[in-house]
């Protein structure tokens, strides 16, 4: 997931990611159970957003018994609420957040080809897109914007 920031922030990756999640979650007030670990280090492992059913399979999978897709729902939704994640929503698919407890609105890069979703950070567009809201009476809570097309790779 390439990332393109107009703030800074530092990218956490392999166990500092998992710790950073962890740290912010109880930050926030939640508890870090053996599950949630185990949903965190799964989507940490994907490139390329991953559903629901994906985590559940792979965890089902590692740990011999199966694991329900509505509990990893509940999860990543957690963490989405949180940001430990990010849900691509046209694909209903979720990314690593690699920077836990910085705040800022999600626009995505998603290939119709082969799946991929770039993260970007940009502030201008999304504050373009808050000030829009704003005139017209709208409270936001996350945008989110998602640009379908082709990556650097399909295109060709």
């Amino acid at each position: 997931m390439a990332t393109k920031q107009n703030h800074s922030h530092h990218e956490h990756s392999g166990s500092d990611l998992v710790a950073a999640a962890r740290d912010a979650l109880v930050a926030a007030g939640e508890q870090w159970t053996g599950m949630r670990e185990s949903v965190f280090e799964e989507l940490a492992c994907h490139e390329r957003p991953a559903s629901a059913y994906d985590i559940a399979d792979n965890l089902s999978a590692a740990r011999g018994k199966r694991v329900a897709p509505n509990s990893v729902y509940r999860i990543l939704d957690l963490f989405v609420a949180n940001n430990l994640a990010m849900r691509v929503e046209s694909a209903n698919a979720y990314l690593a957040n690699t920077h836990p407890g910085c705040e800022h609105d999600c626009i995505f890069l998603v290939c119709d080809e082969c799946g991929e979703a770039t993260h970007v950070d940009d502030d201008t567009v999304s504050g373009g897109v808050r000030s829009v809201a704003k005139a017209s009476r709208f409270q936001t809570r996350r945008p989110i914007i998602e640009v379908r097309g082709l990556c650097e790779t399909c295109a060709g």
